[in-house]
């Protein structure tokens, strides 16, 4: 199975699955998600909630991703995105949504990776999926 599908979004988010918030309760620290890692959660799951597959994938997974953000004056269409966030950062979270959302039973699964980030006319995340046979 393979499947390709586009988000656009205006802007997209920079927030990274590590930027958790820590609060000390009764002593103990309390690990929470930040007001900006829910949003971010809720916009990535949202989205990708329309492209769901009818079962998960089972498998080994490849799983391409271009972040595309929008150009600017100083930051030409069809360059490479050199700044935060990392490209391992955020596609953390990214997986994450995925798993809740079903393409997959765990996101171990996804055993071959690419992930780009560049600044282009119209910004989103483009996805590719493909189920590799053995």
């Amino acid at each position: 199975m393979e499947m390709h599908f586009f988000i656009p979004l205006k802007k997209i988010p920079t927030v990274t699955h590590q930027e958790q918030g820590v609060a000390v309760v009764n002593g103990k620290p309390r690990i929470y998600d930040s007001a900006a890692l829910k949003s971010a959660r809720g916009l990535f799951t949202a989205h990708l909630a329309k492209y769901r597959p009818d079962e998960p994938l089972r498998g080994p997974v490849r799983l391409v991703t271009k972040w595309i953000y929008p150009a600017t004056s100083t930051h030409k269409p069809n360059t490479w995105k050199i700044t935060r966030p990392d490209t391992d950062n955020m596609i953390k979270l990214f997986k994450d949504c995925m798993t809740r959302c079903s393409f997959w039973d765990d996101d171990s699964q996804v055993c071959s990776e690419v992930t780009q980030k560049f600044y282009g006319c119209t910004s989103g995340i483009y996805v590719e999926i493909e189920e590799i046979t053995e």
